[in-house]
């Protein structure tokens, strides 16, 4: 009988190959779509303004049913995949917001999409919380990074093809394409996705050592019948199964851990569904044609994927920490600019710096940093509290930025995104431990 399978020395030993390759794609196919899902809403909102079909209340009503969904879905996301597997809980998730997708194409009112934005939510939460901490399980710690930069890359690229296809499709032909679309896209990619493998740090930690070892035979059995050479083993200390719940987090050694994973996640949650996706609507509101406002938003969406790349530049040279404490100071500095800006080709080349600051944030935060902070056991947990905190930022920043708008335009808002990347630099600065190059082994023994 197996007494241990040493998960983690065995997959951090491993050369990348096509294996890697192939689960990077197999989760990043479900991410791209769920990103495109939530920022389909900056077009598709501006556009039912324009309509008359809804108004900004109505659109803050249903910003804020998406994050309640994702709030819900991130915490269930988090408990159901510590407890049931990564495999079972991302493919729970990709049949619900593509679901949901295919029936906001057909809502007959805002109210009605209101309610299937709420479900999409439910899965769009637990996709995110899903499948950033699973990849990292299956990296090196070498490259884990750069790797956990390259799936934020084909999420936040989302961010540019959603705009762009709202640019090209919502004036001509509507926003009901937008939802269909996506809708259709996560049911193709829950068939492909079936075959993914769970992970063996997870199987391991759960005390399922005989089916670990199969997941790791035939992944050495694929590196080997790629030309490459196994590297020996170096055996860690046996992995204990533990039984742990949802209170962990919130007591020593987890609980310095758990604020930094909040402070990161609501921080960078506050920028994007506090500017990012509003951006159409000002500029709407500010009298540029529904065309020309998503042109501009289109340009400026382009800092999506320039933001993930250069997190798979620099994750692994400057750390996460660090990384982190830099971009939010200068995004800080940025936003202060961007409020003050006179003109719509400084705006715009200030919201593309905006953009690429804010997703080079994702990448060496949310996809990288928060799910190495906790153990294999905790990991999901961990990371889905911390998205569920980002989540209800979410759920008031909309409310927030009416409210601020309304008060002093674009620069009273613009003080709450500068002032929420000085509160990041605050916390990191203060209790923010650095996790570049360390086994997630080694990272979740660390005391604190």
């Amino acid at each position: 009988m197996l007494k241990t399978v040493n998960a983690g020395a065995r997959l951090d030993r491993l050369p990348t190959s096509a294996f890697h390759r192939r689960i990077l794609w197999l989760i990043g196919g479900g991410m791209f779509l769920d990103s495109f899902d939530i920022y389909l809403a900056g077009g598709v909102l501006g556009a039912l303004t324009r309509s008359g079909w809804s108004n900004i209340q109505l659109n803050a009503n249903f910003l804020t049913a998406t994050f309640v969904g994702m709030l819900i879905g991130a915490l269930t996301a988090g408990v159901l995949g510590d407890a049931k597997g990564r495999k079972f809980t991302y493919q729970f998730n990709l049949a619900i917001f593509g679901v949901a997708s295919l029936a906001g194409a057909v809502a007959p009112s805002m109210n009605w999409l209101i309610v299937c934005r709420f479900f999409m939510g439910l899965g769009l939460g637990a996709e995110i919380v899903v499948g950033y901490g699973s990849l990292g399980e299956f990296i090196p710690p070498a490259v884990r990074g750069k790797w956990s930069a390259y799936l934020s890359l084909i999420t936040n690229s989302a961010l540019f093809f959603s705009t762009l296809l709202g640019y090209l499709i919502i004036p001509t032909i509507g926003w009901r394409p937008m939802f269909a679309v996506v809708g259709a896209g996560a049911l193709i990619v829950w068939v492909v996705r079936k075959k993914m493998p769970e992970s063996p740090r997870w199987l391991e930690s759960k005390g399922r050592l005989q089916e670990a070892e199969q997941i790791l035979a035939a992944i050495e059995a694929e590196t080997v019948a790629g030309g490459q050479a196994l590297p020996p083993v170096v055996v860690p200390p046996p992995v204990v199964p533990k039984t742990t719940t949802l209170l962990n987090l919130f007591a020593p050694p987890l609980l310095r851990r758990t604020f930094l994973g909040v402070c990161v996640q609501v921080c960078i949650n506050i920028v994007i569904y506090g500017f990012i996706v509003w951006v159409p609507t000002f500029l709407v509101r500010q009298g540029f044609g529904l065309a020309s406002s998503l042109g501009y938003t289109t340009l400026m969406s382009l800092g999506g994927p320039a933001g993930a790349l250069l997190g798979v530049l620099l994750a692994d040279r400057i750390g996460r920490k660090n990384g982190l404490i830099v971009v939010s100071f200068i995004a800080a500095v940025v936003g202060f600019l961007y409020s003050h800006s006179h003109s719509v080709e400084m705006a715009t080349a200030l919201g593309f710096v905006l953009f690429t600051l804010t997703y080079l944030l994702v990448a060496l935060g949310i996809a990288t940093y928060v799910p190495e902070l906790f153990p294999t056991e905790n990991r999901l947990r961990g990371n889905g509290v911390a998205g569920a905190a980002g989540r209800i930022a979410g759920i008031f920043a909309p409310q927030v930025v009416v409210a601020m708008y309304a008060l002093g335009g674009i620069q009273d808002v613009l003080s709450v995104i500068v002032g929420a990347m000085v509160v990041l630099v605050v916390a990191l600065v203060a209790f923010g431990l650095e996790t570049n190059q360390r086994s997630l082994e080694e990272i979740g023994q660390t005391q604190d």
